[in-house]
């Protein structure tokens, strides 16, 4: 009997997960608004406001952006937003479309093209197993960050979400200004939690799982942030290979995104 009722639930828990899912979504439905206290702590002349956070997304390629970084960028709408893509994404020789397509996929997710920076460097190659140098990735971003005043800088964690070497390099980048004290005062460091393989393509069924899980900060789109995020990963004609098509329908990073704090 016993044997029989596991099975059974076995067999229900997709659906369980589903139905949980879809009622998370409902519950959320038309919320927007991020509140920057969970993100920054208070300081002196700190406006406890959406526009008080001035967050700058450190990505590898274009399309970084809308594949791991979209439930994030759309849930701090309404703060000051750059993008700062280390490399063109050059990899098949479709470096300048791939730029091109980044603008367009900023466009939809609510980035201006003035605050999108796109690095051409030989020295940091679009590669999977080529691991960028750690100095000159550090002046680029520190740069960058002192020059628009960032408070906030989301990038990957250890895991780089897809173990490809160049996000591994911008973890290990922003972790070395962090722990030499090298940011601005103030400046804090959220990274994206690489799931396993199993719940990365869980799509909207990994929704009661992150909320379980311990994290700093969980985005999570409604039903239309998650169409514009989708539309965002469109732009990106070029990389839209049959298997890009199925992470697109399939991959929890188009609808959740679980964050920790350096």
């Amino acid at each position: 009997m016993a044997t029989r009722i596991v099975s059974i639930a076995l067999l229900f828990s997709p659906l369980i997960l589903w139905l949980v899912a879809c009622w998370w979504l409902r519950r959320r439905h038309g919320t927007r608004r991020c509140d920057s206290r969970t993100l920054l702590t208070k300081g002196p002349g700190r406006r406890d406001s959406d526009d008080a956070v001035r967050a700058l997304f450190v990505t590898a390629h274009p399309d970084d952006e809308a594949m791991f970084f979209a439930p994030s960028i759309l849930k701090l709408a309404r703060a000051r937003l750059w993008l700062f893509c280390a490399s063109t994404g050059n990899y098949y020789n479709h470096g300048t479309i791939r730029k091109e397509e980044l603008l367009k996929s900023c466009a939809v997710l609510g980035i201006s093209a003035s605050n999108v920076t796109v690095i051409d460097h030989r020295d940091l190659p679009d590669h999977p197993s080529v691991e960028w140098d750690t100095s000159l990735l550090s002046a680029l971003i520190l740069k960058h960050i002192e020059t628009n005043h960032i408070n906030l800088v989301l990038t990957f964690d250890a895991g780089g979400v897809s173990g490809h070497a160049n996000h591994k390099s911008l973890y290990t980048t922003i972790r070395y200004l962090h722990s030499e004290n090298k940011l601005p005062e103030g400046c804090r460091v959220l990274t994206l939690e690489t799931v396993s393989l199993f719940r990365k393509y869980l799509s909207i069924l990994d929704i009661p799982i992150s909320c379980l899980h311990s994290r700093d900060v969980l985005f999570v789109l409604t039903k239309e942030e998650a169409e514009t995020a989708k539309r965002a990963m469109w732009c990106h004609r070029s990389q839209l290979l049959w298997f890009r098509r199925l992470y697109v329908c399939f991959s929890r990073y188009m609808v959740v995104n679980s964050l920790r704090f350096l």
